[in-house]
């Protein structure tokens, strides 16, 4: 029988499939669902800096003022009520959902400050998380914080919150980093036991006809995985986290590239907002195929068998790839 099982911040999953942060994990129902449908662990959708600060400065506010004192005064704060739970909301969701599913429920923080973050951490594992996530959603917009600065901010916010609980931390990152490997081991040294590759920052559009800046979503394509097998084959035998991929994971294939370039873990969610959540039925389902066609017995056999370090020509990793990629592609040739 095919073994597809792996090991994830110390955490025993059935299979590498993680249905990572979105609204249909704001749903009990929904991750019951994906329980039955295959899914290892479930990250839960991400409590918010901004939530914690506005719920601390409207407690500090009443305190102060009173409670005849004007609400309005309070709009500077985001209003997150729309698209995701409050705090103490949060940390009842997480009780509910473990008493619900036996599968790990990962809790998961967004932000880049101290705050009430170790606070919420501490919550968060006391209310029965089996794991967090770190998501350092950060957008520098000031020219006179330099890039190792911000890494220092980083490297000691993960510090506090690793110290702070008894669970295992992942950290969510971005792919802007002038050195990710550095940024990799220095996180790793802060304490983290994964790090998950990558964030997707959602860029605004321009209205031409209404002259505004609005959103703009748009759900991820296989296309976008291949930054993430490039740096997870990089990054694989060189730290002791765990890497996990997330960010253009859609069909069984997608897993497998994951697997081979040193991913434990495969995280999805714009596959299931499109083709909904018995969509891992089919994703496991090829896996094994797979796995049966290429007569692989289990998932670690295939860990890190495409990464830079077991690769014969580690160089189509690096510089030395680049003039040969260019070379590759051959112009149509026109008719006159």
């Amino acid at each position: 029988m095919i073994d597809l099982s792996t090991a994830y911040m110390g955490l025993t999953l059935k299979n590498p499939l993680v249905v990572s942060a979105s609204p249909l994990c704001e749903d009990v129902g929904n991750i019951c669902k994906m329980e039955e449908a295959g899914a290892a662990a479930v990250v839960l959708p991400s409590l918010f800096e901004e939530q914690i600060t506005s719920e601390s400065n409207r407690l500090d506010h009443f305190l102060s003022y009173g409670s005849d004192s004007y609400p309005e005064s309070l709009s500077y704060f985001p209003d997150m009520s729309d698209y995701n739970l409050g705090p103490d909301e949060y940390l009842e969701h997480i009780r509910r959902v473990k008493k619900s599913v036996e599968l790990p429920v990962i809790a998961s923080l967004n932000g880049v400050s101290t705050g009430g973050w170790i606070r919420y951490a501490h919550l968060m594992e006391e209310a029965g998380a089996d794991a967090l996530e770190l998501n350092l959603y950060d957008i520098p917009v000031n020219p006179g914080v330099s890039g190792s600065r911000l890494e220092d901010s980083y490297h000691n916010l993960v510090a506090l919150i690793c110290s702070a609980v008894r669970i295992p931390v992942a950290v969510k990152l971005h792919p802007f980093f002038t050195s990710i490997p550095h940024t990799a081991k220095y996180l790793e040294e802060a304490g983290a036991k994964a790090l998950v590759l990558f964030n997707r920052f959602y860029q605004p559009d321009f209205d031409l006809e209404a002259m505004e800046i609005r959103p703009n979503l748009v759900l991820s394509s296989s296309q976008e995985l291949l930054l993430r097998l490039h740096w997870v084959a990089i990054l694989y035998g060189s730290i002791g986290a765990d890497l996990g991929v997330t960010g253009g994971v859609h069909d069984g294939k997608d897993v497998l590239k994951a697997m081979m370039a040193g991913a434990k873990v495969a995280m999805m969610t714009s596959a299931l907002l499109k083709f909904g959540i018995q969509h891992l039925r089919a994703v496991r389902e090829e896996i094994l195929l797979w796995m049966q066609e290429k007569e692989y017995d289990t998932i670690r056999q295939m860990q890190g068998s495409m990464s830079r370090i077991s690769a014969g020509r580690p160089a189509v990793f690096e510089r030395a790839n680049y003039m040969r990629v260019l070379g590759s592609y051959h112009f149509a040739r026109t008719r006159h």
